[in-house]
């Protein structure tokens, strides 16, 4: 199915956005002030489009490659980073101050996305008994939670924002989970000090090519590297991980996404 029917909602979107006070130059913070429930609307009709599975990869290249695209584009990927930390902080702060924090943890807008990320990502390497690093944990450490509860594996999270950090320890021992997921606050470089089976980035860790130059100086061979990033038209949401980027590392599997879910997911290996 063509792409192109999309065209003018793109555009339109971009324009609703604007309204708000986005800008693709601009802080986003404008977008504080607006109640969630109306910018998570937003964000659903944006999967729409992104969820349409009937335009394949070449057709929706048409439109994400294309000059005259390039400001809504930017302005819908930030948008897309915007509402996902925004909706991850909000229910971080609903677990905290809750009776029932395991409840509250189902309600996120996404959990049943990272359900599908598990299904394919356990595919990808056994984390039964390893130590399993992930870097950019963010505020809510969902992907963290959901592998301990699924495999028992040790489960150390990377965040570089101390006070994101810090509210994501607290979601964890609200949980529970004090004892068998860490946080730790840093970038990629502090895997050299830790011993660690399989590691983790996280699709908005940023910059990419640093992240991943330092991740490849700091792997084995034969440690797996599992990656989350966008494809076909799921890539409206965020930029695509590129061969450049990713210079250094073999991509040995890629699944694509569950569903609803937006990530595809990679499994990388060092190339010696």
């Amino acid at each position: 199915m063509s792409c192109w029917k999309y065209w003018a909602k793109i555009k339109e979107i971009a324009n609703d956005l604007e309204e708000y006070g986005v800008d693709s130059l601009k802080d986003i913070n404008s977008l504080d002030d607006v109640d969630l429930n109306e910018i998570t609307k937003k964000l659903d009709e944006i999967e729409i489009i992104a969820h349409d599975d009937e335009i394949d990869f070449d057709s929706a290249k048409h439109i994400l490659d294309d000059d005259r695209m390039n400001k809504a584009l930017k302005l819908i990927r930030k948008f897309y980073l915007y509402i996902g930390a925004r909706l991850e902080t909000d229910i971080a702060n609903r677990i905290i101050n809750s009776d029932d924090a395991d409840a509250v943890l189902k309600d996120f807008h996404f959990y049943e996305r990272y359900e599908g990320l598990l299904t394919n990502e356990s595919k990808l390497a056994n984390f039964k008994d390893k130590t399993f690093v992930f870097i950019g944990s963010g505020p809510l450490p969902l992907t963290l939670i959901m592998f301990y509860k699924k495999f028992a594996c040790k489960c150390i999270g990377i965040e570089i924002q101390e006070d994101i950090a810090k509210l994501s320890r607290k979601v964890i021992d609200k949980l529970g989970l004090s004892d068998n997921i860490e946080i730790i606050v840093g970038d990629e470089t502090s895997l050299k000090d830790i011993d660690f089976d399989i590691v983790m980035v996280a699709a908005f860790a940023e910059p990419k090519e640093r992240v991943f130059a330092n991740v490849w100086s700091l792997v084995d061979d034969i440690n797996p590297v599992l990656v989350r990033t966008y494809s076909g038209m799921r890539a409206i949401l965020y930029a695509p991980l590129t061969d450049k980027v990713l210079r250094g590392f073999h991509k040995e599997v890629m699944l694509l996404p569950i569903g609803n879910t937006n990530n595809t997911s990679v499994l990388l290996r060092k190339i010696l």
